[in-house]
């Protein structure tokens, strides 16, 4: 088989593509705790380590969920391609190749392991909490897996998974970090993750969730207060966030909080309230794809303040 299309399908179990997008996460966490560039040597071992700790988490999600997921892409003629239109993040790759059979699920496991492991020794040099960090980020994303048919709440578990990366770059910068900023960027973040990410993709996925009995927000609460949820926090994610650019640039505060509150508006909060009107898949696939942009912007928009 041809190697180049091996490595898709490998990028395609870590879901590369968002995955690159989350990288920017912990790139704008430290840039807005340090108010500058990090040494060189952290940024390069921190950039190569985001890189690993993204790639093995969510190849690990695929991992653990290897069962469910051959169950739902076996019902259908057409399997897990594509899960949504060509432009839908999630299904820029193949979705879930192990459980289509075009990888192994030994050969995923041995991915997922890889990475971990070259990310556990970035994360070592950078910082030994950096370490356990990444570590607390593996179990919770495997209990995050396992309640899929347990609770709508596991979204909370993502909130925390997805705030383990910009946790350990600010760790790798300070030892003792202030608490105030890690609150503040914590709850941001995990606001972004629940109304802009969990609640949108568990939407797109609805009707299969419906028919093996998975436990999300959109099927136990029902659209109309799925959407509201996804809409609150959003508002919360922007208004947290044009709080904390305030915060770090007071000598252009109120410059920073607006550039922050207007991308907030157009990436997070107007796709929110079209689906908070429409309460339609498309919608919520549009949110999801707008969402996955919000981490990139405010590290450009972090990099402009700086230089």
């Amino acid at each position: 088989m041809n190697a180049i299309y091996r490595l898709k399908l490998y990028l395609a179990l870590s879901r590369t593509p968002h995955g690159i997008l989350d990288m920017a996460t912990p790139a704008f966490a430290v840039l807005l705790y340090l108010g500058d560039l990090p040494p060189l040597r952290v940024a390069v071992i921190g950039l190569i380590t985001a890189f690993a700790g993204y790639t093995a988490i969510y190849a690990l999600n695929d991992v653990v969920d290897f069962r469910s997921d051959r169950e739902k892409c076996g019902y259908k003629p057409e399997g897990c391609i594509p899960a949504g239109p060509e432009n839908y993040l999630d299904s820029l790759m193949v979705r879930h190749p192990m459980a289509e059979g075009m990888l192994s699920y030994r050969e995923g496991v041995v991915w997922a392991l890889g990475w971990s492991g070259v990310a556990m020794i970035g994360a070592w040099l950078l910082n030994p909490v950096c370490l356990l960090i990444f570590l607390s980020g593996a179990v919770l994303e495997t209990v995050y897996c396992k309640l899929w048919r347990v609770s709508p709440w596991r979204a909370v578990v993502s909130g925390f998974v997805k705030n383990m990366g910009t946790i350990a770059a600010v760790y790798a910068v300070d030892p003792d970090p202030s608490v105030g900023f890690m609150l503040l960027i914590f709850l941001c973040l995990f606001f972004w993750e629940i109304g802009g990410q969990n609640i949108p993709a568990d939407w797109t996925d609805i009707e299969e969730d419906r028919r093996f009995g998975g436990q999300t927000i959109p099927l136990r609460l029902g659209t109309e207060k799925a959407a509201a949820m996804a809409l609150f926090c959003l508002i919360a994610a922007v208004c947290l966030g044009a709080f904390l650019f305030s915060s770090t640039f007071s000598e252009s505060r109120w410059t920073a909080s607006l550039a922050v509150f207007l991308a907030g508006t157009y990436l997070l909060v107007a796709p929110a309230m079209t689906l908070f009107k429409t309460k339609v898949r498309e919608e919520a696939m549009a949110l999801f794809n707008r969402a996955s942009y919000f981490p990139l912007v405010l590290f450009a928009l972090a990099w402009a303040f700086i230089v």
